[in-house]
């Protein structure tokens, strides 16, 4: 299962010590004019080694473009591309050849597959969210053209979270500082938090909210494939996520229905609207014309630069020490991944309902 959506579709492909990772995008619409810096500056976005918050593995990230664009469009036809790794250390990883790493996916590799590339993790590495962010942002190009964007931004460092509500705050702040956040004081307070983690060898997690606007009312599903089921499949195969909710999510168990409710007004250009979105902008498992906002949590790094105990692939208990560049919390570059996967998601259920209308 390498291969993501039902229309707009992405096959990533590499590993981590590979000669590279890439993907091959189908369903990509004719025409949409592609914007190689767009693109290269998402790459850029997710890529290692911008700030020191984040791992020093240094990779400049290039997309190489293989196919499916023509004189500067896109043709309908599958787009191939590829980013060449060009940074590994292998050597870092190699006390770890017969050691299972604890809550990484060595042992449940080794166990679906009976072997594994130890080497950063192989294919579990999270240089395979590479390719999503290529092809998010071929699908931003899309919805850019239907007047849809896709905002994330980091809402929460370990305890140390934004208050209040996606429009209490200038989204478009969130790229003035190393970790996304929108808010420049609790930017750096969640910095200092990391570098902190960072100094004792250790790490952790937080929380990614995103928001979707400009999406029109019918995408999604009523049954199976609900537009948040979607979505939420789409988060929770990013490395690290652990959960996903959408709308009021958990917090709306504590109010009343009659609390939750968004109730319809007009919007008063002919229209319909809400005067709230507790729904999420999702309503039945599909869209309703609302902004759609979700947050999604991350745990903390499972590579920590201290002792760990564990056991080899004999069974017997040793001591690991990792060694190698590593994040202190995977947030910051996250950030990027979140908006490429609903991205993919969006466009993928708009191209969806047109085929539907025929």
């Amino acid at each position: 299962m390498n291969t993501f959506g039902h229309v707009y579709r992405l096959t990533t492909f590499g590993e981590s010590h590979g000669p590279g990772v890439g993907g091959v995008i189908d369903g990509m619409p004719a025409g949409i004019e592609v914007d190689l810096d767009f693109i290269q500056a998402e790459l850029d976005r997710r890529r290692p080694g911008q700030s020191t918050l984040v791992t020093a593995r240094k990779e400049a990230d290039r997309v190489e473009l293989l196919s499916g664009v023509f004189e500067g469009r896109t043709t309908g036809c599958p787009i191939g591309f590829l980013v060449r790794n060009e940074n590994q250390h292998s050597a870092d990883y190699e006390n770890m050849r017969h050691l299972f790493r604890p809550s990484h996916a060595d042992f449940t590799y080794q166990s679906k597959y009976g072997l594994r590339d130890h080497r950063g993790g192989g294919r579990t590495s999270a240089r395979e969210t590479i390719a999503r962010v290529v092809a998010g942002a071929f699908a931003k190009l899309a919805l850019r053209s239907l007047g849809i964007s896709v905002t994330a931004y980091t809402s929460q460092v370990g305890h140390i979270a934004l208050s209040g509500s996606y429009t209490d705050y200038d989204l478009s702040l969130a790229e003035t500082n190393a970790v996304r956040c929108p808010d420049a004081a609790t930017a750096e307070r969640m910095a200092s938090l990391i570098m902190q983690v960072k100094g004792e060898g250790d790490t952790i997690g937080g929380i990614i909210t995103c928001v979707v606007k400009g999406c029109p009312a019918g995408l999604g599903e009523p049954v199976a494939g609900k537009l948040h089921a979607e979505l939420g499949a789409a988060m929770l195969s990013i490395n690290a996520v652990k959960g996903f909710e959408y709308g009021a999510g958990f917090g709306g168990v504590g109010m009343r229905g009659s609390e939750q409710n968004d109730v319809f007004v007009p919007d008063g250009q002919g229209g319909i609207t809400t005067r709230t979105n507790h729904s999420g902008g999702i309503q039945g498992g599909i869209s309703n014309g609302q902004d759609i906002y979700f947050r999604v949590a991350f745990k903390p790094v499972a590579t920590l630069l201290r002792e760990q105990h564990t056991v080899n692939d004999s069974g017997e208990a040793v001591v690991l020490k990792a060694r190698g560049r590593h994040d202190a919390c995977v947030l910051p570059r996250a950030v990027p991944v979140v908006e490429a996967m609903a991205a993919q998601v969006i466009l993928d259920n708009y191209l969806l309902n047109n085929i539907y209308k025929g």
